[in-house]
């Protein structure tokens, strides 16, 4: 049965991938590329795994090629584990190189799947789907002329994606619309700054990280350079709202730009030696072999300049290892709502020629022990824009998240024991925010305001980021203002 499982793996075609059409994976490239395991099998589950694949030979309803019943097999047992495992084939670590260099052809959605129907998780800021209106929230019922109830999300991905230039109709239902909305697009090259900064104010500097790509460090050096370049920083805001996260190692070289030389960023905890880290403010720790530090000789000041640093329900993963390192050495204020909750890291384990497993391997934890895995960031002052809602997604409402880890709060001397674990292997770990379907109670979100560009001059939040390092009274809520705007 082993070789016959393995020959399998080996043709395998299909990808489960929870995956987004723009989304960033975050990832982990182990170092034992040949990793096996050799632990034995119960007998009698192989006897039953060997009688349902015989009865489905033999009774269903059409034939059945048997490396597409062994694909299916291996999906579910992956997926039943978490919502951010999956077995990897040769389309899919194509798709890991395009979603971590974020560039590709295509429309610029962040999607899922949830009862079987395509759901829109977010439109990436500057494509042409958050241009025509696309909302977070909306189910995809059709692409072109083809239903995606029961679509595999690869086939709706690979459908949504194509050459520049070209046209495709997306059919949407969105709540609270009785009717159908019909999108027609035009196909982008999908290359959007991963990094966009302004001076705000004189004296005031304004950085937004969208997600964690390869090259957002050396953007976000670059951004520190050009604001001192233009004034010397009285405050800064960092902007991670609605950023679904990305490289591991990226994020640490973003928050080593504000800390202190070797001060600890995030450390993980898991059941094998490597996935044991320490990661901490050193090249070693975000360079991840290259040469040139990107961080060499940064204008001084961005090490004590006072800062702010917005979050959101979208803020996961790698963006909430950032905000937990800065929030933990007192480095920034965190201000927002409380974030996702995404604290696991998955390692890319190679089975074969361009074919894989994503799989869970390890917790991460902020500098001061804490695990934000189904709980989040929660922010030092809370500040509603009336965007977010109750019933937003999060890694808690996601099926088969796991749990929140015993001795996870604050200062646990479970968690103290943790802390200390030795350096591991060399950094290049990865983490990710592939954002799984939510339960169906959670089908349909409560409608929000529309969508507000993030740094603009309507930016509530960063209004009162900017009140926080004036040392001016932040408001904590956009109907404060309303309630003061109706007349007595």
């Amino acid at each position: 049965m082993r070789p016959m499982m393995r020959g399998a793996c080996k043709k395998a075609g299909w990808i489960g991938l929870g995956a987004v059409l723009g989304l960033l994976l975050s990832i982990n490239f182990s170092a034992l590329a040949e990793r096996e395991s050799r632990l034995p099998i119960p007998y009698e589950d192989l006897q039953l795994f060997s009688a349902v694949f015989g009865r489905i030979k033999s009774d269903y309803v059409e034939p059945v090629a048997d490396d597409k019943l062994i694909r299916e097999a291996i999906n579910g047992m992956v997926h039943g584990l978490d919502p951010h495992s999956d077995f990897l084939d040769a389309d899919a670590f194509k798709e890991l190189q395009i979603t971590t260099q974020g560039k590709f052809g295509g429309l610029g959605i962040e999607v899922g799947v949830e009862d079987g129907i395509i759901k829109v998780i977010s439109p990436i800021e500057d494509t042409p789907a958050f241009r025509a209106g696309v909302k977070a929230g909306d189910l995809i019922v059709k692409i072109d002329d083809t239903v995606t109830r029961g679509l595999p999300l690869n086939k709706a991905v690979e459908r949504m994606r194509g050459k520049p230039g070209t046209q495709i109709v997306l059919t949407i239902a969105r709540k609270d619309v009785e009717v159908p909305l019909t999108f027609t697009l035009t196909r982008e090259i999908i290359s959007f700054r991963s990094v966009r900064s302004k001076m705000v104010e004189q004296g005031y500097g304004y950085i937004r990280v969208v997600q964690f790509q390869e090259h957002t460090g050396e953007d976000v050096a670059k951004a520190i350079r050009d604001l001192y370049k233009q004034s010397e920083l009285t405050g800064l805001v960092l902007d991670l709202r609605s950023d679904p996260g990305g490289l591991l190692n990226v994020s640490v070289g973003v928050a080593s730009a504000f800390l202190p030389p070797e001060a600890l960023v995030v450390y993980t905890d898991g059941r094998t030696p490597d996935a044991k880290m320490r990661l901490s403010a050193v090249r070693g720790d975000y360079l991840r072999g290259r040469s040139e530090d990107y961080l060499k000789d940064l204008p001084p000041g961005v090490k004590r300049v006072p800062m702010v640093v917005l979050v959101d329900g979208g803020t996961a993963s790698a963006s909430e290892i950032v905000a937990g390192a800065l929030q933990d050495h007192k480095r920034a204020v965190v201000m927002g709502a409380q974030t996702f909750g995404k604290g696991s890291v998955q390692t890319i384990l190679p089975l074969g020629p361009n074919t894989g497993l994503k799989l869970t391997t390890a917790r991460y934890y902020t500098p001061s022990g804490r695990s934000i895995q189904a709980k989040g960031i929660e922010p030092d002052i809370a500040v509603d824009d009336g965007r977010d809602s109750p019933n937003r997604l999060r890694e808690a409402n996601l099926e088969h998240h796991l749990e929140v880890p015993i001795g996870g709060a604050k200062g646990d001397a479970a968690l103290d024991t943790k802390i200390v674990v030795p350096a591991a292997t060399p950094p290049g770990k990865g983490d990710d925010k592939s954002k799984a379907p939510a339960k169906p109670m959670i089908e349909t979100p409560a409608p929000t305001p529309p969508r507000m560009e993030f740094g603009s001059a309507d930016d509530f939040q960063l209004k009162q980021a900017l009140n926080q390092l004036k040392g001016q009274p932040v408001i904590a809520s956009t109907k404060a203002i309303s309630a003061q705007a109706k007349p007595q």
